[in-house]
């Protein structure tokens, strides 16, 4: 490898050990959750962060798109919320006799679908060519989005009143889904302590920007993946399908999801390749969204379907 690669992975690295600094000072005692994040978007993926209200789902994503320097939008997703005022519309404009589209928030680098599980499946569906085309078509004319593109959508406990569960479709355009869980005792104090996050986000400098965001995905995206670890990555998804434990196995898609991420974590690690232990670290917000467990066996054991397949299928 070039000395010249190698000094631009560097840069990388050490930027994006900036920016889950900053993040970090916002977001306390997360640090997992901030390196899986950042993992999302340097590997051109998208983020379902699933909690209860109030412990910091919002000001993460804020956090983030400061932190990176992106064209931000927030959309609050709500029962009346149509799909035109996610995509856009056009009006008629009567001096020119001519219908004008008007762009919605879904064009911008970064957006935030707040509590995106409030809205009904009609809504919900706006973002699928979205996130998957990164474009949109409107009244019959496809128009591409802005790159980069990434969505962070928040989403309540769906057994809380008023919400609507997202569909497999709709969940499989997500790269991870996250938790972050009520903060430990000493982060805790320390934010009844602290000043308003809000407050703090609006002093976050910005590390990155748009293109020097693209870059760093592109060299993510060109780590080296050894002949084993794709036998390791098969024989994951392999188990999933064969399991009686799961209801239907991990697709194509989702063997891709996992190599994107533990590329990205590596890239983030400051390595050159790919380690089998950054598939099992990127495996739980990877593939728990996508399972179906059949069994009722997991859940009384307290384990995950990542636990049961890292537990059940050894590294070659």
């Amino acid at each position: 490898m070039s000395s010249s690669v190698t000094n631009i992975r560097k840069a990388a690295t050490s930027v994006l050990e900036q920016a889950a600094q900053s993040i970090g000072q916002v977001i306390l005692g997360k640090d997992d959750q901030i390196r899986l994040a950042l993992t999302c978007l340097v590997a051109r993926g998208h983020l379902l962060i699933e909690d209860l209200p109030g412990v910091g789902k919002t000001t993460l994503a804020h956090a983030i798109a400061q932190v990176m320097g992106l064209d931000f939008q927030r959309i609050q997703f709500t029962s009346d919320l149509l799909p035109a005022d996610v995509l856009g519309v056009a009006v008629y404009d009567r001096e020119r006799a001519v219908f004008e589209f008007h762009q919605g928030p879904i064009f911008a680098n970064f957006i935030l679908a707040d509590e995106v599980n409030r809205a009904t499946p009609k809504t919900q569906s706006a973002l699928l060519e979205a996130m998957e085309e990164h474009q949109v078509t409107v009244e019959g004319e496809t128009r591409d989005l802005p790159a980069p593109f990434f969505v962070i959508a928040t989403q309540n406990p769906v057994h809380q009143v008023g919400t609507y569960p997202l569909p497999e479709s709709q969940l499989d355009r997500f790269l991870m889904r996250l938790h972050l869980g009520f903060p430990g005792k000493t982060a805790e104090r320390a934010l009844l302590q602290g000043e308003d996050r809000r407050d703090m986000i609006e002093h976050i400098k910005p590390v990155l920007d748009a293109g020097k965001l693209m870059t760093i995905q592109k060299q993510a995206s060109g780590l080296h993946v050894s002949d084993a670890l794709l036998d390791y990555v098969q024989a994951i998804l392999d188990f999933t399908r064969q399991s009686p434990m799961f209801e239907f196995g991990l697709s194509p898609r989702g063997g891709l999801a996992l190599l994107s991420s533990a590329r990205a974590l590596a890239l983030i690690d400051g390595k050159d390749f790919v380690l089998p232990e950054h598939i099992k670290e990127v495996m739980p917000a990877v593939v728990n969204h996508r399972l179906v467990v059949n069994s009722d066996e997991l859940q009384s054991n307290n384990q995950t379907a990542a636990d049961y397949i890292a537990g059940s299928v050894p590294i070659p």
